[in-house]
């Protein structure tokens, strides 16, 4: 037994592991080795799930043809159980055969479950960590609770790695689960993340806790857990090979929130102006949660969307004057006494791209809405002397707002009787590639048409005002310039705006073709063909 450990040893200093593994699937053997070629390049850290092929034996021959080929590739070997979350249906002793045989392939690793080895003999589990590192995994698909004495109970069979996955029911899982690394990575080689849309944050700071690497998926279409996140984002976005436990953390918290483009044009920021930090989606669905993440990460800086932007107030220490006139917090800073200081920078997002184009001093701007984002608009204008009118389809609103803001509101009947400067779609109207538009053609008459709305791209608003000759301004630069200023508030560097802005302008242009992609009818088949089918 103490040969085996020395040999284990050595063989764990020799790997020095990369801190993404990539989850390589497969509909059989010779499409699953393509797909770890296709990754190879880029990633050197791979694992063969073959649990998720009909006959498993079938790829042994050609995994070991392609690590004789790569010998460079470090390679976890996984024939998951279906009693324990995989897709094998044989048995205990059938998956060791296979995870052996992995092994003798040339695979440095291979994944069994806790449950899988207590069904096994000692000798031959032990007989296979002696071929090839062993890390023994236990999966949690309900909950996160009981580490301790899930590890507790693991350590009993001598393994390299001890991995637990568990699920995140709550973004405090998250904590739950670095807190638990933290305490026991010093004295285990441990493998740890929750799984789940609110498990995302341990896929990226488990690494910043103690966890000796992560899994990643190779696209969002082959993923083979719940809210893994692709190879792709960890190491580009995310660059999760600098992570360590000096690095700040920084997040948006909103729900739902996993389509927000915030995590990637502020990692951009980050890597640009050379902060040791990440920022990562935070799924909220209760503020109790959110607190008490603030309060453990500890997170430095916080992003706030819908639908708390207004309930967070309440639960912050101070905040600027800007955001007591609006009613609405959208940037935390989190000090190092550990009191939270609250801001918006929505009006920046408003006021910083007219700046590039007019004069906003006594410039007659029309806002449509009362909102939220309507109200910071209206405010930041006011104070740089703007002429402000405001409309909305709730009267009553748009008026109290105007009240407020010594601004002034008017009707929809009334809109030809005025030309503008600017026209500011303050409202969701257009949003998500619908065809509604908050006005109609006859009702546009400004040189500048600014729709909030970013995505898609352009808005059925933005169309009608360029065939009436107005300039328009999209979106994407309110969200590229508010989210720039919350950068300078937490750094107190300039914000990097042309790089934030190309990699908005890159990633809703691939969401556009991806719905174009997906919208297009599929290509007739021709009778003569269906009938061989």
């Amino acid at each position: 037994m103490e040969a085996i450990l020395k040999n284990s040893l050595a063989r764990l200093r020799a790997l020095r592991l990369p801190r993404v593994c990539v989850a390589v699937t497969g509909s059989d053997p010779a499409d699953m080795v393509e797909k770890a070629e296709a990754l190879v390049r880029d990633n050197t850290f791979i694992e063969f799930r073959l649990d998720y092929l009909p006959k498993p034996l079938l790829a042994i021959s050609k995994i070991k043809e392609f690590l004789n080929y790569h010998p460079h590739v470090i390679a976890i070997g996984t024939c998951r159980r279906a009693a324990n979350g995989g897709k094998f249906k044989g048995t205990a002793e059938a998956q060791l055969e296979i995870l052996t045989k992995a092994s003798a392939a040339g695979c440095q690793l291979v994944d069994m479950e806790m449950e899988s080895a207590a069904k096994c003999k000692a000798d031959k589990v032990q007989a296979l960590r002696a071929s090839g590192a062993l890390i023994l995994s236990h999966h949690d698909f309900h909950a996160t609770k009981d580490l301790d004495k899930t590890l507790e109970k693991m350590v009993k069979i001598p393994a390299d790695y001890y991995k637990i996955v568990s699920t995140a029911t709550s973004l405090y899982d998250n904590v739950v689960m670095m807190k638990f690394l933290e305490q026991h990575s010093h004295q285990y080689s441990l493998i740890g993340l929750c799984m789940g849309e609110q498990g995302v944050p341990s896929r990226v700071l488990g690494v910043r806790a103690g966890s000796v690497f992560t899994f990643a998926a190779v696209s969002p279409d082959e993923k083979t857990a719940p809210g893994q996140v692709t190879a792709q984002e960890l190491n580009s976005t995310f660059r999760i090979e600098s992570v360590d436990a000096a690095t700040r953390v920084y997040g948006v918290a909103g729900d739902p929130v996993a389509h927000s483009l915030s995590p990637a044009i502020m990692n951009v920021a980050l890597r640009r102006e050379n902060v040791n930090g990440v920022y990562v989606a935070l799924h909220v669905k209760k503020m109790k949660d959110l607190l008490a993440c603030i309060r453990d990460v500890p997170l430095h800086g916080l992003s706030v969307t819908m639908p708390y932007k207004q309930t967070i107030i309440e639960h912050l220490d101070n905040t600027d004057a800007h955001t007591q006139k609006i009613g609405a917090c959208n940037t935390v800073v989190r000090a190092q006494d550990g009191k939270l200081y609250g801001f918006n920078t929505d009006a920046a997002g408003v006021v910083r791209p007219l700046e590039q184009r007019i004069t906003i001093d006594s410039a007659k701007i029309l806002v449509l809405g009362a909102g939220g984002a309507a109200r910071a608009a209206v405010y930041g204008l006011k104070e740089r002397g703007a002429e402000v009118f405001i409309l909305n389809r709730t009267a009553e609103k748009g008026q109290k707002l105007a009240r407020s803001a010594h601004a002034k509101s008017i009707k929809r009947a009334d809109l030809k009787k005025y030309a503008f400067d600017v026209i500011i779609n303050a409202t969701p109207v257009g949003m998500g590639n619908t065809k509604d538009s908050p006005l109609n053609e006859n009702e546009i008459n400004a040189r500048y048409v600014f729709d909030m709305v970013y995505d898609p791209l352009e808005t059925k608003l933005m169309k009608m005002a360029k065939a009436k000759g107005a300039e328009t301004i999209p979106g994407m630069e309110m969200f590229v310039h508010q989210a720039a200023r919350q950068f300078e508030i937490w750094t107190g560097k300039p914000a990097p705006w042309d790089d934030m802005l190309r990699v908005v302008q890159v990633a809703l242009q691939e969401r556009a073709n991806a719905a174009a992609k997906n919208a297009a009818p599929e290509p007739a088949v021709k009778k003569k063909s269906a009938k061989r089918a």
